[in-house]
């Protein structure tokens, strides 16, 4: 005689997928404040002040990008 026994994968509750997608958009929320955190400090700087950390004001973007997203 044959037995077949099905072998399900993990499957997340609903509650747990909820508990991801909150935790995945707390995670989003808190990456995007300190984007915004870093322009506005960098924004706020005089191009002298820049200068003198080596930074030109076109690359605002792309370190605030890097502080908040590690891109």
């Amino acid at each position: 005689m044959a037995y077949v026994n099905g072998v399900r994968g993990i499957e997340a509750s609903l509650a747990e997928r909820a508990a991801a997608f909150v935790n995945g958009l707390r995670d989003n929320h808190r990456r995007y404040r300190v984007y915004r955190q870093t322009m506005n400090e960098l924004r706020a700087l005089s191009d002298r002040e820049l200068n003198d950390l080596g930074i030109h004001r076109s690359a605002i973007t792309a370190i605030a990008m890097e502080a908040a997203y590690g891109k």
